[in-house]
């Protein structure tokens, strides 16, 4: 995926998040995204920044949907989607 695709996913997924949370919500459950301190309009960040930030959303909008769902996301999707933002950081560090 290139760069600009990223950053195109990346803003959809701050929409979807910005949907899905009410406005109290918004800053508990997104402080590891807001500490990124990377937006889709921050263009001069790299691809892999974006990624991580990309995996970060992902796994918050799949808690807020199993938060008001009761849990229609299974715990091993969550859990994989841990892992994503994981591996994606240390490969941001390992740069």
């Amino acid at each position: 995926m290139y760069k600009d695709e990223m950053i195109q996913l990346h803003q959809f997924l701050v929409y979807v998040l910005k949907y899905l949370a009410e406005d109290d919500q918004i800053r508990n459950d997104c402080s590891e995204y807001i500490t990124l301190k990377i937006s889709p309009h921050h263009i001069h960040k790299t691809k892999a920044e974006h990624k991580h930030a990309i995996f970060v959303l992902c796994k918050i909008i799949a808690q807020v949907i199993a938060d008001k769902e009761n849990s229609s996301i299974p715990e091993n999707v969550r859990n994989s989607l841990s892992d994503l933002v994981t591996r994606s950081e240390n490969e941001i560090k390992a740069d």
